[in-house]
Parts: C-alpha cells; structure tokens; sequence
C-alpha cells in the first residue's frame, strides 16, 4: 500500500492490498476500495449525502481514479472502474465492471450501468438513468430526465447493449435508445428509437437500418454490428463470443 503522506484515510474506511492514494486525497468513512487500485490526488470518495440513507462507497479491484475527481457515498462499482479527471459521481450509482468515465463527465445518481460502458469526455448522465452493457456514449452528450423542468418528475433515459450515441446528442426524458442502435451527431432524440436502426437530426428521425453502414476503410464490409470488427480493450472470452454470434 502507497499512501501519500498528506492523504486523509478515516479509521472506518476498508482500504485493499496494494492500493496507491495521490496528495491531498480525502477518503471517508464506509468506503471500500479494492486491491492493486490507484486514486490520484486531490481527490474525494464517500462525500456524504442527504439524499442517501447509504453511507458505503464500493470501488472495485483495479480501479483507477484519476485526479480531482468526486464520489458522493452510497454507489457501487465493480472491477476495474476507470476515470479521466474531474469526474462527479453522484449517491446511488451502482454499476458494473469495467466502466470508463471520461474527464470532465458527470453521472447525477440513481443510475444503473452495466457492464464494459464507455463514457467519453463532458458526458451528462442524468438522474435514473439506465445504460446496459456494451454501451458507447462520445463526448458531450447529454441525457435528459425531467420533461417539463423544473418539476420533481423523473423520467430516465434507456440505453439498450451495444447503442452507440455520437458526439453532441441530447436524449430527452424517457427515451429507451434501442440494442445495436446508432445516433448521428448533434442529434435531438425525442422518440424510442428502434434496434439495429441508425436516427440522426433535430429532431432525430429514421435513416437508415445500421447494417447499411459500411467501415470507410477500403474493405466494404459493415460497420454495424461494431462488435463484430471492433475489439479492443474487451477480454477475449468475449470478442471470441462475438465473433460466433450469427
């Protein structure tokens, strides 16, 4: 265990083998952070919360968080959670393994992600929010969840497996983006949109079915499904999966 001299560890905080904590760093009462993980400096976990009767923060095995970023308590996290800096975690997040959570992106709670989610840089994750597995979401994209603002009701965004969301999209409040789907940039999605189906605009609407789409890289083969050409950072017992699928 490497801990900087200037970091502030409560008695009550569960801290695993191997782990480095950066200056400055502030770790609070009821959290947890798994073996061989690094918290850069300047950083704070366990914030507590009045909208969370949970005082936990779970930070998986081989984590990596990077600097100045914030986790409020009351969320979990599975194996190796990975972050840009600047990060804000709000209470109630519980989310898979191997999540990525790019500089500058926030998550506002109540959320649930799964499993392998890719969150680029200056992403919006708004209040209940559910994003499922294998879900890519690019920089400054924000997702939406009160319909008529202000107001106490909360309508969260759906993200099914493998939805792409591209640079500059917004979703509005409960919109379920569907499996394998692809929203163009700078997009306004106001509707469901199908799965496997490509929608672009403001508003968003229907261009095309995204198997149509072919990688500009000579080969004229599709670029959708994307798990069937992209594979990189994924553990091989799944892209050997993905390459076996019909």
């Amino acid at each position: 265990m490497k801990i900087h001299e200037t970091a502030l560890i409560s008695k009550d905080a569960q801290i695993g083998r191997n782990v480095e904590i950066g200056a400055f760093t502030i770790i609070n009462a009821g959290v947890s952070v798994g073996d061989y993980s690094t918290v850069g400096p300047f950083c704070e976990l366990g914030v507590p919360s009045t909208n969370s009767s949970v005082s936990s923060l779970e930070i998986g095995s081989r984590s990596l968080i990077r600097s100045h970023s914030v986790f409020y308590s009351g969320s979990k996290f599975g194996a190796q959670l990975n972050t840009g800096h600047r990060v804000t975690v709000r209470e109630n997040t519980i989310a898979g393994n191997n999540l990525q959570i790019g500089t500058l992106s926030d998550i506002q709670g109540d959320c649930l992600i799964g499993n392998y989610v890719r969150f680029h840089s200056s992403v919006h994750v708004g209040k209940e929010s559910n994003i499922e597995d294998y879900v890519w979401v690019f920089p400054y994209v924000v997702l939406t969840n009160d319909p008529h603002p202000p107001s106490e009701v909360r309508l969260g965004v759906t993200l099914k497996s493998y939805a792409v969301i591209a640079t500059h999209s917004t979703i509005l409040p409960g919109v379920i983006v569907g499996s394998g789907s692809l929203v163009g940039a700078h997009s306004l999605v106001a509707k469901d949109v199908v799965e496997h189906t490509v929608v672009s605009g403001v508003p968003a609407r229907y261009k095309c079915d995204a198997s149509t789409i072919l990688l500009r890289d000579g080969t004229g083969q599709p670029a959708y499904p994307w798990r069937k050409h992209f594979n990189r950072s994924y553990p091989v017992e799944v892209t050997e999966r993905w390459l076996d699928e019909t």
